[in-house]
């Protein structure tokens, strides 16, 4: 993929759900799944790293008090801010950001990076991963969802990408997940740890 914000934007413009998350099973029952394994009922502030046309950004909404997400694409962030004004998600903010370069200035106790990450190159992952690690709150929650299959863009194996992001030092794991995607969630430790 030469240019994934032109890729993105193209998929957003001819199909304004071009992976079925609103119908298919598939997605329906993964995001129930990443919603349930949220260690925590409720969040003070979420962080969305990649939010498509906003589905799952609607419902990581009703689990925090304030959630902001980004998107790299101008027409999925349309899409996703018509669903968070149609499910009168007024506690999200959505932000265009070329992830995982721009992030925003804030600190977050839920960090939720799904089908998003394997699309980087190596400095891409090394970049998410010290944005993560310099935004999230100590005791908070940073959860991964990726699917396993093989398909043309992916740049980064899902379950050697879920490991490297074990193998961080100032991370303890919380729950694994593994089916056709796989479900990762990490706490941050404390930070004399």
């Amino acid at each position: 993929m030469k240019d994934p914000r032109a890729h993105f934007e193209q998929l957003y413009r001819g199909d304004p759900d071009p992976w079925q998350v609103r119908s298919s099973w598939y997605e329906c029952r993964k995001r129930q799944l990443l919603l349930a394994s949220l260690p925590q009922k409720r969040y003070e502030r979420g962080f969305e790293a990649g939010c498509g046309n906003g589905h799952a950004t609607v419902a990581l909404a009703a689990r925090c008090n304030a959630l902001h997400a980004a998107d790299f694409s101008v027409t999925a962030i349309e899409h996703a801010r018509r669903a968070l004004h149609q499910h009168g998600a007024s506690n999200a903010t959505l932000h265009l950001l070329n992830l995982p370069w721009q992030w925003p200035p804030l600190s977050f106790d839920l960090i939720v990076v799904a089908e998003t990450a394997y699309y980087l190159d190596a400095a891409g992952v090394a970049g998410l991963l010290q944005r993560c690690r310099h935004s999230l709150r100590r005791g908070g929650h940073l959860l991964f969802c990726h699917w396993r299959g093989q398909f043309d863009d992916r740049r980064q194996d899902t379950d050697a990408l879920h490991q490297q992001v074990t193998d961080q030092h100032w991370l303890a794991p919380v729950l694994r997940h593994e089916e056709a995607f796989r479900i990762d969630v990490w706490q941050r430790k404390d930070s004399n740890q």
